[in-house]
């Protein structure tokens, strides 16, 4: 069953808001379900999101709802384990509207995305979404050694390896 794998945990960052007002525009609200809030991209060639899962996912789909007139012509998914580098997974055209797109997305076990915004229908470059969306499942293997890196990533203190439990 595919549900969504933003989680409370999930870190994410984008290339840029609108004059820096993060309050009114910023990330959060890509994912916080409200229908009045949204991410209002700054003005650039292209404009990027990307997330950091707490484990291995498998992508199924991605939703994305624009504002009409503020969306992108084409976008690239691209994803990656670990520390690996990001690979291309697949490019979609989203249509300029205000409507829930739906984009499908071939099977991949990833536990970072970059979803990147090209050829902005705005004049300036600017994108601007109300909901990003990534379905799937969560990833079967977890690896305590990826946990570890994500916990030292949030400053979580490091547990003493006698108190790990390695499958």
């Amino acid at each position: 069953m595919t549900h969504s794998l933003v989680c409370p945990e999930t870190v994410s960052r984008v290339s840029s808001v609108l004059n820096r007002n993060t309050r009114q525009f910023g990330k959060k609200h890509l994912f916080d379900q409200d229908e009045e809030t949204c991410w209002n991209s700054d003005q650039g060639p292209s404009q990027w999101v990307t997330l950091e899962f707490p484990q291995l996912i498998r992508v199924s789909q991605l939703q994305i709802q624009f504002q009409g007139g503020f969306s992108s012509r084409r976008g690239c998914l691209e994803g990656s384990q670990g520390t690996q580098a990001l690979r291309k997974i697949v490019d979609f055209y989203p249509e300029d509207n205000n409507s829930l797109q739906t984009f499908p997305i071939p099977a991949a076990e990833v536990d970072r995305l970059k979803v990147t915004f090209e050829d902005a229908t705005d004049f300036f470059g600017r994108v601007i979404i109300y909901h990003l969306r990534v379905l799937g499942e969560k990833g079967t293997n977890r690896d305590p050694c990826r946990d570890l890196h994500y916990r030292a990533k949030l400053g979580e203190p490091r547990p003493h390896p006698r108190n790990l439990n390695f499958p």
